[in-house]
């Protein structure tokens, strides 16, 4: 662990194989797990909380202040989980005194000059692909995944299994299951391929665009095609987390494509 070419605060809480590069700063207030790898010129200030296993690439820099014209200098945190790969460039800044900590999951791959702002919550297995820019207070749930480019509005919600279009500006909640694409970014379908790649059997995936054909295909407006998915539809943990998803949006989630 020792590298004589990299700042280590004595305060630090580093585990005895953590491997570290030259040039690399380490604050005082930060706990780094077993097995993870530091590449060179990485920063990590105040707060950091870093799991097992990870790997952060040459020039990223972890818990650095929100950039958030509220923030008054509270003790707050940056969590990233086991195995996450951050790749070089990325940032992500810790909370503030909305929710107190910014989180990324276990398993996770954040492409290079990927920016995670204050207070953002980042499930497992999520990938988002080279500079995707994440406002603040956002939420992203298990293995969505983000194409690279994208722009995702504060307090917006990306559902499970989601994946999202490169170039796209995500101004409302994607639901989960789904692809996302075009512009304004719109709903293009079930992510069928991806669920497939997740073991989700083909009588499965049927019933989840059954559901999306209420939301989508059916002329009704959200509550209507809810009441009508619960009214007409066997009740299973994707119905119901679908359900639960319209149903507590707070920006509204994303339209159906009109050609």
């Amino acid at each position: 662990m020792k590298q004589p070419l990299a700042y280590i605060h004595p305060e630090a809480k580093i585990a005895p194989n953590v491997v570290i590069e030259p040039f690399v700063t380490i604050d005082k207030n930060v706990v780094i797990e077993e097995g993870t790898r530091i590449g060179s010129n990485v920063t990590i200030l105040e707060g950091a909380r870093i799991g097992k296993n990870c790997v952060i690439f040459p020039g990223a820099v972890i818990a650095a202040v929100p950039q958030d014209l509220k923030f008054n200098g509270e003790d707050t945190v940056a969590i990233i989980g086991d195995n996450t790969t951050i790749r070089e460039c990325v940032t992500i800044n810790r909370g503030t005194s909305a929710k107190g900590k910014t989180v990324v999951g276990s398993n996770c791959l954040l492409m290079a000059y990927t920016h995670i702002a204050h207070d953002c919550k980042i499930g497992n297995n999520v990938i988002m692909s080279n500079c995707v820019q994440v406002a603040g207070e956002v939420q992203v749930d298990d293995f969505a995944v983000i194409g690279g480019g994208s722009l995702v509005h504060q307090f917006v919600h990306i559902g499970s299994h989601a994946m999202i279009q490169g170039g796209s500006l995500i101004t409302k909640d994607v639901p989960p299951f789904i692809k996302a694409g075009r512009s304004p970014l719109s709903y293009a379908g079930v992510n069928s391929i991806g669920l497939r790649r997740r073991a989700y059997d083909n009588e499965k995936i049927r019933e989840i665009q059954d559901i999306y054909r209420y939301l989508y295909q059916s002329g009704l407006n959200n509550s209507d095609a809810i009441e009508r998915i619960e009214a007409e539809l066997t009740t299973s943990p994707e119905r119901d987390e679908i359900i639960l998803f319209v149903k507590n949006s707070q920006r509204g989630i994303i339209k159906g494509y009109i050609g």
